[in-house]
């Protein structure tokens, strides 16, 4: 079976380097395009920084990237998001989007691309993440309002976004299951002697620091009792190659928007 193109947008970054080695492991890609942005050093320069090399040059032309992929992964900036689905979406290619900290514009951007072409949406491509989301689901619906949630999150000091987009999509699907809204319930930052905690918020804790790779704990607590569910990352390969699973499950699939829940079918 002839191999399937892939153009990754962010090659430079950590993520787009782990696409590059996640290819060479033997996957059923190829490495068609690589997007930087136009302020790279790089630009030119063959899309892998070290080892073998790709045979594929790093540019800032999306449309040129494009041309010949069969699927495109979008681990670049979430400012530079916008703009890549709708290049997207005008090449007709579908999308799957694994950077993190997307905006309201942004995800309305995504979701009109999702009317042209599938758009899959991950801020966590790990398997094991998807599986967490699933048992957290299986939980708040068995536990209800009756345990008081925290989400703990732990990242890279170079991590830009607080919460983690993982982070913030299990407080949606907490929320969801509760039929609450996430920005009626959400706790961020709590410090000094206020009001005792909120029985039916959903509280937030950030660590950033070193090298950590990835690290999601949800707690339910109730008074004798308490359920942690926790994924830990400790290989960033783990993510490319979850998202090159994600990406050969996107190809021929009809236009909308996805999951990796769709990917994994639980």
């Amino acid at each position: 079976m002839a191999a399937l193109s892939l153009a990754v947008f962010g090659i430079t970054g950590r993520m787009g380097q782990c696409m590059v080695r996640a290819i060479r492991e033997g996957s059923q890609f190829r490495l068609s395009g690589a997007v930087a942005s136009r302020t790279s050093s790089r630009l030119g320069q063959d899309a892998a920084a070290e080892g073998e090399l790709s045979g594929v040059s790093i540019t800032a032309d999306a449309a040129a990237a494009l041309k010949d992929a069969s699927v495109a992964v979008d681990f670049s900036a979430s400012v530079a998001v916008a703009a890549h689905a709708h290049a997207c979406a005008t090449a007709g290619v579908p999308m799957l989007v694994g950077a993190t900290g997307i905006d309201a514009p942004t995800h309305a951007e995504l979701k009109s691309a999702a009317q042209e072409i599938a758009v899959l949406i991950a801020p966590n491509t790990s398997v094991g993440v998807a599986v967490l989301h699933q048992l957290v689901a299986a939980a708040t619906l068995a536990l209800g309002c009756s345990f008081e949630v925290e989400i703990a999150e732990a990242h890279h000091r170079m991590k830009r976004d607080a919460p983690s987009g993982t982070a913030l999509s299990l407080g949606e699907l907490i929320a969801g299951a509760r039929g609450q809204r996430l920005s009626d319930v959400a706790l961020y930052g709590r410090h000094g002697t206020g009001a005792p905690r909120n029985p039916s918020g959903i509280g937030f804790s950030v660590l950033r620091a070193g090298d950590i790779v990835g690290e999601h704990t949800v707690t339910f607590a109730a008074a004798g009792e308490r359920l942690e569910i926790t994924h830990r990352a400790s290989d960033r390969m783990i993510f490319a190659r979850g998202a090159l699973q994600a990406a050969a499950w996107l190809v021929g699939r009809p236009a909308g928007l996805y999951g990796m829940q769709d990917v994994l079918k639980i």
